[in-house]
């Protein structure tokens, strides 16, 4: 016989584990929207009246943020990096521009087209996913820095944050887990960022995407093969089957304790990029460093 739904006759969707119950799809929808809108309370992500840059990669958890936030009735605008990775890149586009039709204006910027050379390309001793992350970083805040935007949403869910924990902890980088939350306040020319996947699971957004007919890039960035944090989410995941809920009771416990590596973090002034304007500890900021930068970036 099969199982039905918690709270109605229907037969289940998805068994969640923590709480464990099992849903519909509709029953479902409204949990995973529910539990985004009290994570923005929580934490005091957002204000109904700030306008919103959802970062969308083409994948799912980007795609899932854009689609809870237009309907908890957020205003919204779409920004995809095409980061020139051949192939991969091009569907993840093709899969950004079929997310966001009818549900957001989608603004695109092509790293190869603005910079010359595509992510992996670089000659450099610097891993790539470094400099990717840096680029990325760099263009998306300054995007919303030049047009207006009150905060930055990105994608990442319960099982990113639970793993950049785990294996910051695990080698002991203080001044990322001093920094680390489902908010970072905006100051100067840095926009708020905020995570509203904060507190569900990578299994649930996949879920969501499902039960919504979100269609999403399923394949892995070709540069991400290796990467420790695939190995630390299996860690966890393993975890978690044995003891449902050690995810959100492990970064529930990190917020916690936070201050304990808050009060590491150096004290240092940030000065102005003598290229872009943007932060910089030095002269020039990382990005114009990095990319032998000498005007600033036209966005």
């Amino acid at each position: 016989m099969p199982v039905k739904c918690r709270f109605c006759e229907r037969p289940a969707f998805i068994k969640l584990h923590y709480p464990k119950m099992y849903l519909c799809p509709e029953h479902f929808m409204e949990y995973f929207e529910r539990k985004v809108k009290r994570t923005i309370e929580r934490y005091k992500l957002l204000r109904p009246d700030e306008r919103v840059l959802v970062v969308v990669s083409g994948g799912k958890d980007s795609a899932v943020t854009a689609h809870v936030l237009k309907k908890l009735g957020y205003s919204i605008e779409c920004l995809h990096i095409n980061l020139g990775i051949g192939e991969y890149s091009k569907k993840s586009e093709e899969y950004a521009k079929r997310q966001c039709r009818g549900l957001a204006p989608l603004h695109i910027v092509r790293v190869k087209e603005l910079l010359g050379k595509g992510i992996g390309e670089v000659r450099t001793r610097r891993p790539t996913c470094s400099y990717c992350g840096l680029t990325k970083r760099y263009i998306f805040n300054k995007f919303a820095y030049d047009n207006g935007f009150d905060a930055i949403a990105t994608g990442h869910n319960l099982d990113d944050e639970a793993s950049f924990i785990l294996a910051n902890l695990m080698n002991w980088n203080t001044q990322y887990l001093a920094k680390q939350g489902p908010l970072l306040p905006g100051e100067g020319r840095f926009v708020k960022k905020i995570k509203p996947l904060y507190e569900l699971t990578e299994r649930e957004v996949v879920a969501y995407a499902l039960a919504s007919g979100i269609e999403y890039h399923m394949e892995e960035c070709p540069h991400a093969a290796g990467a420790t944090t695939l190995e630390y989410k299996s860690i966890l995941n393993d975890m978690e089957e044995k003891r449902p809920g050690t995810k959100i009771n492990f970064v529930k416990g990190y917020l916690r304790k936070k201050k304990l590596f808050e009060a590491e973090l150096e004290e240092y002034e940030l000065g102005k990029c003598s290229v872009c304007g943007m932060p910089a500890q030095g002269e020039r900021c990382s990005f114009c460093r990095f990319w032998g930068r000498s005007e600033e970036l036209k966005l």
